[in-house]
This record gives structure tokens, C-alpha cells and sequence, in this order.
């Protein structure tokens, strides 16, 4: 009788090729690795399964950290599946309950834990599980340490700087609201925002804000209300809760989506003991959804207040600016130089009236004395000229080249002769000379 278990009897005959049957062909012996197995020579399930398991017992025992997801107890065993926080992997765990119970009332779906585990292979399933001999319960201490090291570790990437943050659009046509799917924060954001200015609206995703399925909803979430032609502004509200609830919004991976964000991101967690790194990458921090609201729409009775105030104002300050314009007119009006102002001209008109009379007169006096001289001397050339001769009867006679004769030697009998009188001429001729 064989020693042999029966995987390992069913191996042992796989390797020498031994049929079941009696009689039968035999076959010929298995490839002994992987890498020699052919499509004529496969390695049956049987064949590969065991030695699967047995890599996989030879592993050493690990200590494993993730979330609880899915915690179930059945009899005295616990079976749960430990999930990493930063990427979608999971594993699965089995302890016993007691190890569980040990750990108190805190244990349940989110919490995080540190198992000590061997892995293990199950032939018929083909799955790998981990059977853990040690469970702890991660402290709130050391979640803390771990948020403060990301903190600086984003930090110094520069993820948190204020140059990085944008300003809010004034009033927003379209908001973008994560929020969970049943609670306050959806109505305390949409009720608030609406009671302020009644036509904003919201493009609202539901998702589950804490438990292992926050991270991938709530940046999923971001990403699509982000990448929506029409939001302005992205609110991501919950309303408060324990420091282990609001683990996933101190994620990395949901804050390096929210720093991926290009539209402005407010956070309203609404807690106000420790602030979520998502507080701090976030371009505005409310403390609660309520002020989240209050931020990201103004108040139409505020802002008709201001307005009504800022018109009463410029009204005021055109009034005062008018009033000054007018006394300062008033004030220049009463000056005498201005309240007559003939008064500058009146003695330079009087001058040149003066002046001008003047001209006029010594002017006239010139006029009358040269028009005196003008008729003396007019006498004098009168009692010169030849016509006042000739009116006093003497006549001027003329050859008929119109030479004057002054001696009765220049003419001859029968000249023809021209007589010039006072009043004209007449023709004679010499007769005798």
C-alpha cells in the first residue's frame, strides 16, 4: 500500500504517464516545467493546480495592510476582503472570529487593519486566499502620521499652494454637486443656493462618501462634472463625521484628482477639528455644505441692497459735485471784474474815443491848411498861367506848325495862321506883313 496522499499519487502517475485503465496505451510521460509543455503535451488542471499550491505554501507568512470590505462572520470564522486605499485591488482574508472580536465594536466595513497571513491555494476553486493567525487594528495615531506624511509629501510637490488656487466665477449658471446619496448635504447646498439666487443650477452625482468605495465614486464624479461643457464651479459636500469617515477624502488619489480638476473646487466636508487634505488642495474651503452654498452664489436681496446703496451713493456724490461746481460759479459771478465786465473795457474805450477824436480834429486842421495853401497857390498859377492872359484879352498866335509868332519877320503874306483867345481858336491869314 502506497504511502503517498492522493494529489501527490495523482501527480506521480501524471509524471509516468499512467493511465486509469488497465490494458490502455500509455501515455507518454508529463513536460516536468512549464516552459516544455506543447500543445501536443499540456499540463492537465490536475497536474497544474497542485504545483500552484505548492509555490504558494511555500511562500512566507506577510503582514498586510488595506480596508475592511465585505466583513461577514460565519460560525467561529470571519471572512473579509482587504481592499488598498489607493488603487482598485483587493484580497481576501480568513480569520477566526476571535482574533476579530478581540478587536471590539470598531471592527466593520472602512476599517483598517494589519493582518498577519499565510497564503493559501485552493485546488478546486483555482483562488488564492490569505489565512491570517493575527489581526491589529490600524490607530488613529498612526492614520493620522500616515495623513500628516502625505501632507508633506503633496506639500512639497506644490499641490497646495495658493498660486494654484482660482477664483470662483461671481454667479455661476450651472453647479456641480457630489454629495451622498441619501443626507443633508444635497438638500443644506441646493435648498440654500436656490433661497439665494433662484435660477442657479445644479448637476447633482450621488455617490458613496465613505467605506472603500468613496475614493473611486467621488473622483469619478469630479472628473465628469469637470469635463461637463456647462458647470463653473464643482462642490464636493458632506456633512461632517468621524475622523475614520473621512479617511477617503485625506486619500491620495482622490486629492490628486481634485488637484487635476480645471474647474474651481470647493470642499464643504464640515469638519472643523481635523481638515481633509482635500480641504487643502481645494480652491475654497467651506466648514459646512450650508456655507458652501453661501459661497458660491451671491444673494440677490444683498446684491439689489448694494446696488440700491451704491446708486443712493453716486446720487449723493453727483449732487455734492454739482453743489460745489455751483458755488464756485457763484463765487467767481460775484467778483466786480465778472458781475460787469465792461468795467475792464470802459476806460481803454474811452482812450481810443479820446484818441480818435483827436485824430479827427488835427486831422481836419491839416485838411484846412493845406487847403489853403492849395488855393493860394492855385491863384498864383492862375495869375501865371497863359489863360488868365488870354482872359484878359490877349490871344496867342500860331503858325500852322503850331509855332507862336513873335515877330511879324516869321510869317509871310498869305501864312494861313491859327489865333488862340480866351474861349478857342480862329484861323486867319497874313494879309500883309
Amino acid at each position: 500500500m502506497s504511502d503517498m496522499a492522493p494529489g501527490e499519487q495523482g501527480r506521480a502517475d501524471d509524471e509516468r504517464g499512467v493511465g486509469s485503465d488497465e490494458g490502455a496505451q500509455p501515455r507518454l510521460p508529463l513536460p516536468l516545467k512549464a516552459a516544455e509543455t506543447t500543445p501536443d503535451r499540456p499540463w492537465p488542471v490536475r497536474h497544474l493546480a497542485p504545483k500552484i499550491a505548492d509555490y504558494v505554501q511555500r511562500m512566507p507568512p506577510v503582514w498586510i495592510e488595506g480596508q475592511v470590505l465585505d466583513l461577514k462572520r460565519w460560525n467561529s470564522m470571519c471572512f473579509l476582503t482587504l481592499r488598498d486605499t489607493d488603487v482598485d485591488m483587493s484580497i481576501a482574508v480568513t480569520t477566526s472570529a476571535a482574533n476579530v472580536a478581540r478587536l471590539g465594536k470598531g471592527v466593520g466595513d472602512g476599517a483598517h487593519l494589519v493582518v498577519h497571513a499565510r497564503p493559501t491555494y485552493h485546488l478546486k476553486r483555482g483562488s488564492l486566499a490569505f489565512a491570517a493567525d493575527e489581526v491589529r487594528l490600524v490607530g488613529l495615531g498612526e492614520l493620522l502620521e500616515r495623513i500628516e506624511h502625505l501632507r508633506r509629501v503633496l506639500g512639497s510637490e506644490g499641490l497646495f499652494d495658493e498660486s494654484r488656487k482660482r477664483r470662483l466665477p461671481f454667479l455661476p449658471a450651472v453647479v456641480g454637486l457630489v454629495c451622498a446619496q441619501q443626507g443633508d448635504a444635497e438638500h443644506d447646498v441646493v435648498s440654500n443656493a436656490r433661497a439665494r439666487w433662484p435660477a442657479v443650477r445644479f448637476e447633482i452625482r450621488r455617490v458613496t462618501v465613505q467605506g472603500p468605495r468613496a475614493v473611486p465614486e467621488v473622483s469619478s464624479a469630479i472628473a465628469e462634472l469637470d469635463a461637463h461643457p456647462q458647470v463653473e464651479v464643482i462642490v464636493v459636500a458632506r456633512g461632517g463625521g468621524s475622523f475614520e469617515d473621512l479617511l477617503p477624502f485625506s486619500n491620495e488619489a482622490l486629492v490628486r484628482a481634485a488637484a487635476a480638476c480645471r474647474t474651481p473646487l470647493v470642499s464643504a466636508i464640515g469638519h472643523h477639528l481635523d481638515a481633509p487634505l482635500l480641504d487643502l488642495v481645494a480652491d475654497l474651503r467651506a466648514s459646512t455644505p450650508t456655507d458652501a452654498a453661501k459661497r458660491i452664489v451671491p444673494d440677490v436681496a444683498e446684491e439689489r441692497a448694494r446696488i440700491s446703496q451704491a446708486r443712493l451713493r453716486s446720487r449723493a456724490a453727483l449732487v455734492q459735485r454739482l453743489q460745489r461746481e455751483q458755488t464756485a460759479l457763484d463765487h467767481w459771478r460775484s467778483r466786480p471784474v465778472l458781475a460787469q465786465p465792461s468795467t475792464l473795457v470802459d476806460a481803454h474805450e474811452a482812450r481810443v474815443t479820446a484818441l480818435r477824436d483827436g485824430a479827427r480834429r488835427t486831422l481836419a486842421h491839416l485838411l484846412d491848411r493845406a487847403s489853403t495853401e492849395v488855393r493860394g497857390l492855385a491863384g498864383h498859377v492862375r495869375a501865371l498861367s497863359p489863360a488868365a492872359t488870354l482872359e484878359r484879352g490877349y490871344a496867342v498866335v500860331q503858325r500852322e506848325d503850331g509855332a507862336v509868332v513873335r515877330d511879324p519877320g516869321q510869317v509871310a503874306p498869305g501864312d494861313p495862321l491859327r489865333v488862340r483867345v480866351a474861349h478857342g481858336e480862329l484861323a486867319a491869314q497874313v494879309t500883309d506883313a
